[in-house]
């Protein structure tokens, strides 16, 4: 077939076809195909002909790849490729094939071009970084290798080769021409390449997954910042041929010169070992490197030229820098996942077979360098390994599928005098100011950071929150310790690092984030612990174990040091009282001794001094000690020493010693020598006047010496001494100095004092003697008392010579005794004892004075009992008298005294009267003088001289008058009252005496009372009748109505006499039956008319008085009835209701014209009654005769016509008549009425109200209202399924008849319900009315939860949960978004599902953060633990709907299974055995009944469908391979047992019988599983056990283990509480400050709101109901609403009807856009086409819908016509709007402006018709169509331009469906700071919360239990230490160490062993 007959549609497809079948390189041809529109046999075809093939030959078509074509191949080929044409695919070339490529770069150049970065960054040298990335690339192409990994860095320096090269060279897997394409792209990373999908490497520790050649940029970014061109050349796996590929910067410069492709090259295809195209003598060097070609499998070689001459420079200088760069980059590469740690265990055979060295050839006779990494051993990781002393491994979780980091802490000891932490050459030195000098890591970061195993340099983390310094407050610590540890983080490729993987982008934001979640790993296993707890303790264990350092205790105080220089070193400076160092304590006061100084010091440690400004107990390196040199008394002086300088050797028996030795040359005691043969004795009593002295002193040390001087110490210093004399007289608070002197030393009297002669004052009194210092007077040298001598004696009073008056009162009373007291005195005026013939005498001029008797006590002398007695002038000034007392036989025998004298004690009454008797009127008081007298007739006056007078008048009280100032004056009796019988007079006795004066006699007085003229009586009678006279309390009858005239009165003294009537009398005579009387009647004797009572009923009293009623007379008037005057009608009952008959009779009378019945009606007044109203019915009633009360009862009154109300009903009686009123009320209730209520038709959102309350009304049968209160109105739903909640549902009618139930909430599936009022009545029901209401689905309430998770998830223990996602679903069906993630909650607890609620306490769990790419309707709960514990559990979750209510979801049953196995462990862990090789085999089991199980790591059984096999043996715990070790029973060392079903179970487990071992030691039982099926080796299981030779011996040490067992245990628990106790108390103060920085955020956002609220809830609650009354207000407020009835909306796909999916807030515009769509108000718009089916087909027909999928959505974008490329063409007037604009959708908005878009299009809204016409001319002027415009006024203008008509005219609003009116903004301002109130208060709520919880706690944490736990605690710690010494005496005892042989040893197997079934 001719190559022309292929019809070419698509584009064209040229492929290069190179004929290889001839093996010599004249024979090689190739040509170009158009290959267009071929299939592959076309091709073949094709391909016959332009090459001459054989039809029986044998060939082969192959890409560069050596890849056979085949018709799949042949598809994928691209143009410009190249093919091989072969006789068999494995053929060499015959020469060198050039293969055309392109390589554009990727569209990531321009996308992630801003990550690049240059090398030269951050002021450091980076051409080591620049090779890292060809390392990079090589261990990539290396990651498969199974045998060693070669990579070699050559740099080629030597002229004699050629030009500068450096060769990159690997053993790697090679590239084929496709992948060698792939990587001349730019940017083409590993994720982009077509020639193999990219498959991301299994996890590996630390990350070391050699995944670092990643973005296909770093290479090509490293070859041209080293050189200019580089020569690819490389051989894949399985490929016959050598690729090379040469991009340079040349080459790229020419191909723009020429404008050629740029990006198009040739890659040249060869044999192995093929020299032939290097012709150029500058690349002689490659035919060496080509030359190592064959033989090898695969191979990579990047050849780089054109160096740079600075890199040359650079990489000859520092090469062994380049090398330690590269060591510490590939570290972990290298040497394995512990890194350079020739301790290490661990052994990693994939990083042990990598192999990396680089080579330096400089010259030609110069020895190559040849370093290979491995052998570094100062680079900065090795440096670190090798320098710690202890590590700290954790990991951290930043999320799910975000990324995996590990990390690892070093710690570096400071040992005695120095750090141990590594200073490496290629550490950058960060600055430190003097704070850091003592820190070993100054203000370097902590954490290298390495990605993928590999070292990002330029990135490092500082610290983590839970491993930095947290200050000294609580710190278990010092500070240094957080400066000794240097660490490492790993992370894998899910963090992203820039592309020349200097720095990480995101590492320290997230794995600081607040989602990380950190975990301390030990031994492989993560622990699920608090990481700081974990991490401090870690630290606390290192400084304690590790650090060798002195540690300061006891803070004192900071001082300053002026002798420190430089000044800078003044201060600060903390004292200490303690240290503690090298685990010795040294405290203030303890004796101390230095070491290397001049001279050696003895003495007191004052204080220990460190610089800096420390609080607290603080750890350092050194410092200083202020030593008391000692003996004090002997130095007295400090030096201050470092602390290093104490002799840590010395003894307190040797510093003891030494002090003293030298205590024995100071002053030790006195000697008092007394000149007179008789010194004072100790004690002795000398009488006044008697002389001290003279006397010498001698000071002697203890040797006996006589001293003057103190020993000298240096010299040059003397120091002389005196002795001071001073006699102290002692008082009782404190002794007075009367005598002080001081001698100086002499040669002849030494210490020298004269006679004394001043010694007066009697008293004790002391001598002291004291050595001073002369020159400073001082007593006390060195802080130690220079001797001293005191002598005590006594000084006493000499013989009477004279007195002294005592104190005594000068001021004396007449006859009362007083006392005269004398103080007898010696020569000096002193107190002494009286002689024994000692008399007074008394002399007074004016005055007799005498005395009873004399008193002598001791030195007094009283004269007792003396008087003194005279005639004294009244009201004259005191005078003065002169007392003389005389004691005859004293030398100074007399004294005076001045005395005054006032008069003496009552003694008498004396009581003066004019008459006797006296004589007074009745009704008048006494008068009497009465003066107190004393016993020498003096008016007296004292306190309580009160006098009492009565009167013998029965009833009559005594009058008392006070005479205590006066002592006389007048006394008046009270009035005297008696009865006067016939006007005789009477005689009485009136007494005086003065009861608190027993001693004073009463006085007797007589008294006649004669009669009065006072009023006594009064006398009423009647003018007309004088016989008339009225007695008192008499009753007379008159006629009802009249009245008593002409009463007059009369007036009577006490002797009968008449009393004249004056005008003053007439004033004081009172009446009772008026007021107003007239007083000149009354002079005359006349009273006032009595009028008579007008009903006979009320009997009335009348009185005359005469002043106040003293003297009455009173009488009573009883009326009687006049003649009949009207007929009257009584009625009890006058209420009746219609149809009923009244109740009770009405009773008819006759009455006088006062109402008085008058009893005149006979019986036969019956006959002539009658009676009439309106509505009665007169038939039924009757006429009854009362004879009892002659009067007649009416009965039968009934009405049973007419309207409720006042009836009158007419009595007619022969010429009476009278009126009875009869209320009548409504029937009985007969029905209920709704008189008031919500407008129909009624529809009500779910969960909401009905504002206005329906208001019921009851009425009788005639439509009466009715105000039976005994009616009870019921209101009810129908169906019962429609939940109504009201304040009532059941109420009785008020007053008015009336009922109102206001409906709260109404709940219930959409649909439609009735509401029904009934009435009962004593169990009668009354019908009510029914009222139709539609609920409608509310879009706010949450009906349930829905949960999507991955049900085919598996749930390992310790895992992570699958994502979980919790959609709240509305009522309306709708996912809700409104509620705050913290409300949504999954809890977790073991077991399986039970009832619909949760268990009380299950574990919270809070919902995460969504992901950009996460659904943004639901909750998510990610990175969720799975519980530890294997076994069913259930999970749910909670919404917290409101502060009372949630909703639950559907228990979701959990199976936890076991995670991955990981070690073989017990069931119950075994206590530690003790055995023996003794014959008893109890006391040589080591286990017993014990079975082990393959577990996770959470020890749950794992192993389940694992066999295998268990090897036990026993190890020394020590390691040392010398010491014997005890045998199994039959003298093995280890033996095997089957592992079945993941267990194995032990019967009995013993050694043997005289075991070898060493007696006392410690063995571990080793456990060792071999399960094949497990791809990591298990953990073995290890039990120590000790070891003894007797039995004794062990059941001691089993005893004291068990105890010890028991009591660790105890501890264990007591310190797990303490620790918990303070991890909570940390806690709740991290909950406490969050909680404070939330309230002050709220706060902050109030105040934006202009809302300034206290933290106080009542405060909150007030501003809340303020708020919230004023916002239910605005929303139950009358607004604009759609009357249209809407029955759809809440259904399946349905958005509703159109009239309620929009608000219109102005209401001309409502009113206005309502009619244009009138017709389209009550349409349903659906979402599918389904739904509106559904609905048609519901309403056959009769309901408009539109379904939104089948509407084409507009452009709604458009501007207003008049606008055009966003200017206006002209300046409207009218304000022209889109009238769709003004629509407010509530909901849905997107599909609601679809559908208002779709009836509104575009029409326009102005203000009037002459603006709209305006409008539409200037557009169509403009030739631009004009839409329907609408005006605020009610117009329409059509499209068409035509307006007028009714039909254009929009009706009133009243006429019209309109759309409501949404609530105003300030509404939603309001609900937004109703919003923000709550979380305020929920905000304080919290806060006041977690104040509480941790007050509460720290309380506790105070409480006695706590303390008395404490103290139980440190007993039982104590206990614990005493067992461990008793443990270790036991154990490392020298006669313990005993050894036995295996010579004695023997015994049978006793180990059995069986499979757990």
């Amino acid at each position: 077939m001719d190559s022309n007959m292929f019809l070419v549609t698509g584009p064209k497809r040229r492929i290069r076809v190179c004929d290889c079948r001839l093996q010599t390189s004249a024979g090689s041809s190739s040509q170009e195909l158009e290959t267009s529109g071929m299939n592959y046999h076309d091709f073949l075809r094709h391909l016959s002909k332009k090459f001459p093939i054989r039809s029986d030959e044998i060939f082969v078509v192959a890409t560069t790849d050596r890849t056979a074509l085949d018709s799949d191949k042949f598809e994928e080929l691209q143009a410009g490729c190249t093919l091989y044409l072969l006789h068999k695919l494995d053929q060499d070339l015959p020469a060198a094939m050039e293969e055309q490529i392109t390589f554009v770069p990727h569209y990531d150049t321009l996308i992630e071009g801003g990550l690049y970065e240059y090398y030269d960054s951050e002021g450091q040298t980076s051409l080591s970084y620049t090779l890292a990335e060809l390392i990079d690339n090589s261990l990539w192409a290396t990651s498969k290798n199974t045998e060693m990994k070669t990579i070699e860095i050559r740099m080629l320096f030597d002229e004699s080769l050629g030009k500068a090269a450096i060769i990159a060279l690997d053993n790697g897997c090679g590239m084929t021409s496709q992948k060698l394409k792939e990587w001349a792209v730019y940017r083409c990373s590993k994720f982009n390449r077509a020639s193999e999908k990219y498959v991301r490497p299994d996890p590996a520790p630390r990350s070391l997954n050699s995944d670092i050649s990643y973005f296909g940029v770093g290479g090509k970014q490293a070859i041209f910042y080293i050189g200019d061109s580089v020569r690819m050349i490389t051989k894949p796996v399985g490929c016959p041929d050598v690729h090379e590929l040469i991009l340079s910067k040349e080459d790229f410069k020419r191909k723009e010169q020429n404008k050629e492709d740029i990006y198009k090259s040739v890659i040249k295809n060869r044999k192995p070992g093929d020299p032939s195209h290097v012709i150029k003598d500058d690349e002689r060097f490659l035919h060496s490197l080509i030359a190592e070609e064959p033989g090898k499998e695969s191979f990579t070689a990047v050849v780089i030229t054109g160096i740079r001459p600075e890199h040359i420079t650079f990489l000859k200088q520092h090469f062994k820098v380049l090398t330690r760069q590269l060591a510490h980059t590939y570290h972990y590469y290298i040497h394995g996942v512990n890194g350079n740690d020739p301790s290490s265990s661990f052994t990693n055979s994939d990083h042990s077979k990598i192999d990396i060295q680089v080579t330096l050839r400089e010259k030609p006779l110069k020895l190559p360098h040849v370093v290979n990494l491995r052998e570094i051993d100062d680079d900065m990781q090795t440096l670190y390994i090798k320098a710690a002393a202890d590590t700290f491994e954790f990991k951290a979780a930043t999320g799910v599928d975000t990324g995996r980091v590990e990390g690892i802490i070093r710690y570096h000891p400071f040992l005695y005098d120095k750090e141990t932490y590594p200073e490496g050459p290629e550490v950058a030195e960060a600055p430190r100011d003097e704070e850091d000098e003592m820190k070993a890591r100054g203000k370097r970061p902590i954490f290298e950071c390495f990605w993928n195993g590999r070292l990002i340099p330029y990135t490092t983390v500082q610290e983590f929150d839970w491993c930095a310094w947290k200050g000294a407050k609580g710190a278990k610590v010092p500070e240094d310790c957080y400066g000794r540890f240097s660490g490492v983080l790993f992370t894998d490729d899910k963090f992203q690092v820039t592309t020349n993987k200097l720095t990480f982008m995101d590492l320290e934001q997230k794995v600081k984030g607040r989602e990380t979640i950190f975990t301390r790993v030990v031994n492989g296993q993560e622990q699920r612990t608090h990481i700081q707890t974990q991490f401090t303790q870690w630290l606390k264990n290192c400084h304690e174990n590790l650090d060798k350092q002195v540690k300061f205790l006891s803070f004192g105080k900071i001082v300053t040091r002026p002798d420190m220089t430089p000044k800078k070193m003044q201060h600060p400076w903390a004292t200490f009282s303690a240290i503690e160092w090298d685990g010795k304590i040294y405290k203030t006061g303890q004796l101390v001794k230095s070491q290397k100084t001049q001279p050696i010091i003895h003495g007191t440690v004052v204080q220990f001094l460190l610089y800096g400004d420390h609080d607290r107990d603080v750890f350092a390196t050194g410092g200083q000690v202020e030593v008391r040199l000692e003996p004090k008394s002997l130095y007295n002086k400090n030096k201050i020493i470092p602390i290093f300088r104490i002799d840590k050797n010395a003894t307190d028996e040797g510093i003891k010693k030494n002090i003293e030795n030298d205590l024995g040359r100071l002053p030790h005691e006195l000697k008092v020598i007394w000149q007179e043969p008789n010194g004072w004795p100790q004690n002795g009593f000398c009488p006044a006047g008697t002389p001290l002295g003279p006397l010498s002193v001698e000071i002697m040390n203890k040797k006996g010496e006589v001293m003057s001087r103190m020993p000298a110490t240096s010299q040059g210093t003397v120091i002389r001494l005196s002795v001071k004399l001073t006699v102290l007289k002692n008082g009782p608070e404190k002794a007075e100095e009367v005598l002080s002197l001081v001698a100086l030393h002499s040669a002849r009297w030494g210490f020298g004092f004269k006679k004394i002669e001043r010694l007066n004052d009697p008293g004790s009194y002391t001598l002291s003697l004291n050595t001073l210092l002369h020159d400073t007077s001082a007593t006390v040298f060195g802080g130690r008392d220079l001797p001293s001598s005191k002598i005590s004696f006594t000084i006493t009073a000499g013989t009477a010579e004279a007195f002294v008056l005592g104190e005594m009162s000068s001021t004396l009373h007449v006859g009362v005794p007083f006392d005269i007291p004398l103080q007898i005195t010696d020569g000096y005026g002193n107190s002494t004892k009286p002689l024994p013939s000692l008399l007074p005498e008394l002399e007074c001029r004016g005055l007799e004075v005498s005395f009873a008797a004399v008193d002598c006590s001791g030195s007094k002398f009283i004269i007792k009992g003396v008087k003194a007695r005279g005639k004294l002038l009244n009201n004259q000034p005191v005078k003065k008298y002169d007392l003389r007392v005389t004691l005859t036989g004293l030398k100074k025998p007399t004294q005076t005294i001045k005395i005054s004298l006032l008069p003496g004690t009552p003694h008498t009454l004396h009581v003066k009267t004019d008459d006797n008797p006296i004589v007074v009127q009745n009704g008048t008081a006494a008068r009497f003088n009465v003066e107190v007298h004393d016993e020498a007739g003096n008016v007296t006056t004292h306190p309580r001289q009160i006098v009492h007078c009565q009167v013998q008048v029965p009833g009559l009280t005594p009058t008392t008058v006070d005479y205590s100032r006066t002592g006389a004056g007048q006394l008046v009796t009270k009035p005297i009252n008696l009865k006067i019988v016939r006007g005789e007079p009477q005689k009485l006795r009136v007494q005086f005496e003065m009861p608190s004066r027993r001693n004073v006699e009463s006085v007797v007085r007589e008294l006649t009372v004669i009669p009065s003229t006072r009023v006594s009586q009064i006398m009423v009678c009647s003018q007309n009748d004088e016989s008339l006279v009225l007695r008192s309390d008499e009753k007379i009858e008159w006629l009802a109505g009249g009245s008593l005239d002409n009463l007059f009165y009369k007036l009577h003294d006490e002797a009968g006499r008449v009393v004249p009537i004056t005008t003053e009398i007439a004033s004081m005579i009172k009446v009772n039956w008026t007021n107003q009387v007239d007083l000149k009647d009354l002079v005359l004797g006349k009273l006032p008319v009595a009028q008579v009572p007008t009903q006979v009923q009320e009997e009335r009293f009348y009185q005359v008085s005469y002043q106040d009623q003293s003297v009455t007379v009173s009488f009573s008037i009883v009326p009687r009835p006049d003649e009949p005057a009207k007929l009257k009608t009584t009625l009890l009952n006058d209420t009746v209701k219609l149809g009923e008959t009244l109740s009770g009779n009405i009773n008819l009378e006759l009455v006088d014209k006062y109402d008085n019945a008058t009893r005149t009606l006979t019986a036969t007044c019956v006959n002539d009654l009658n009676v009439k109203a309106e509505g009665l019915d007169k038939e039924a009633v009757t006429f009854k005769w009362r004879e009892s009360s002659r009067s007649v009862d009416v009965t039968g009154i009934c009405f049973h016509r007419g309207t409720p109300g006042i009836k009158n009903l007419l009595f007619t009686y022969q010429t009476y008549t009278t009126y009875q009123i009869v209320n009548v009320t409504a029937g009985d209730p007969a029905m209920l009425k709704l008189v008031g209520g919500p407008s129909q038709p009624l529809q009500v959102i779910n969960d909401h109200s009905i504002p206005t309350p329906f208001l019921i009304q009851l009425v009788d049968e005639w439509g009466n209202v009715s105000t039976d209160k005994r009616v009870v109105v019921v209101m009810k739903s129908s169906p019962s399924e429609l939940k109504v909640s009201s304040a009532v549902v059941s109420q009785p009618v008020d007053s008015e008849g009336k009922a109102s139930f206001t409906v709260n909430s109404v709940s219930g599936q959409r649909g439609c319900y009735q509401l029904d009022f009934n009435g009962s009545l004593n169990n009668k029901l009354i019908p009510g009315p029914t009222v139709n209401l539609t609920v409608l689905p509310n879009p706010n309430k949450p009906v349930c939860l829905t949960v999507e998770y991955s049900t085919a998830a598996r749930f390992p223990a310790g895992g992570t949960f699958p994502v979980f996602s919790v959609t709240v679903v509305s009522d309306e069906g709708s996912p809700m978004t409104t509620f705050n993630p913290a409300a949504v909650t999954m809890l977790l607890w073991e077991g399986e599902a039970s009832n619909r609620r949760p268990p009380q306490t299950p574990t919270e769990l809070k919902c995460s953060k969504p992901m950009e790419n996460e659904r943004k309707d639901c909750f998510h709960f990610r990175d969720k633990k799975i519980p530890e514990t294997a076994g069913n559990h259930t999970v749910q979750f909670s919404l917290l709907i409101d502060q009372t209510n949630f909703l639950l979801s559907d228990q979701i049953p959990i199976n936890v299974v076991a995670n991955q196995p990981v070690k073989l462990a017990p069931e119950s862990q075994p206590p530690a055995p003790v055995v023996s090789c003794c014959r008893d085999v109890k006391n040589r089991t080591l286990v017993q009944d014990m079975t082990l199980r393959i577990m996770d790591s959470y020890g749950n059984p794992a192993g389940k469908d694992l066999d295998g096999k268990l090897v036990v043996s026993i190890t020394n715990c020590s390691g040392d391979g010398a010491k014997p070790t005890p045998l199994f029973d039959g003298r093995i060392n280890r033996y095997e047992i089957s592992l079945a079903e993941g267990q194995v179970h032990f019967t009995r487990l013993a050694i043997m019988e005289n075991s070898p071992g060493e007696d006392g030691s410690e063995y571990t039982l080793r456990f060792q599983p071999d399960v094949p099926q497990v791809p990591t080796p298990l953990a073995p299981f290890e039990l120590t056990f000790h070891f003894y030779d007797d039995a004794v011996n062990q059941q001691r040490v089993c005893d004291l283990l068990k105890k010890k067992e028991s009591l660790s245990s105890a501890v264990s628990v007591l310190k797990q509480l303490f620790d918990g106790y303070s991890e909570l108390l940390n806690l709740f103060t991290v909950q406490r400050e969050t909680a404070s920085i939330k309230v002050a955020d709220q706060r902050e956002v109030l105040k934006r709101q202009n809302m300034t609220v206290t933290e106080s809830i009542p405060a909150i609650d007030r501003l809340l109901t303020e708020k919230t009354k004023e916002a239910d207000g605005i929303r139950t407020a009358a607004k604009r609403v759609c009357s249209i009835r809407d029955d759809f909306r809440g259904q399946q796909d349905v958005l509703g009807m159109v009239g309620h999916l929009a608000y219109v807030q102005d209401d001309a515009a409502a009113r206005v856009i309502s009619w244009q769509i009138s017709g389209d108000m009550d349409c349903v718009v659906t979402g599918t086409t389904e739904a509106a089916r559904r609905i048609y087909d519901d309403t056959r027909g009769r309901q408009q819908v539109m379904a939104l999928d089948s509407v084409l959505v507009p452009q709604m974008n458009r501007p207003l016509p008049h606008i055009r490329n966003g200017r206006s063409l002209f300046e409207p007037r009218g304000n022209p709007v889109f009238a769709r604009d003004l629509l407010i959708f509530p909901r849905d908005e997107e599909n609601c402006a679809i559908v208002f878009a779709n009836f509104l299009s575009d029409t326009i809204l102005m203000d009037d018709l002459d603006s709209a016409n305006d409008y539409r001319r200037a557009l169509v002027q403009r030739k631009i169509r004009c839409p329907t415009i609408l005006t605020r006024q009610g117009d329409r203008v059509s499209a068409r331009g035509k307006f007028g008509g009714t039909q254009n005219r929009c009706p009133p609003i009243t006429s019209l469906k309109v759309f409501g009116a949404p609530l105003p903004q300030h509404f939603y301002t309001l609900q937004e700071q109703i919003d923000l109130l709550r979380q305020y208060r929920t905000a304080v709520e919290k806060k006041e919360k977690a104040e509480k919880d941790r007050d509460d706690h720290s309380n506790k944490m105070k409480s006695p239990v706590m303390i008395k736990k404490q103290q139980d605690k440190e007993t039982k710690e104590k206990q614990l230490e005493e067992i461990e010494r008793q443990l270790n005496s036991t154990t490392m005892g020298p006669q313990r160490r005993m050894k036995r042989g295996l010579e004695d040893a023997a015994g049978p197997l006793d180990s059995i062993a069986k499979r757990a079934k």
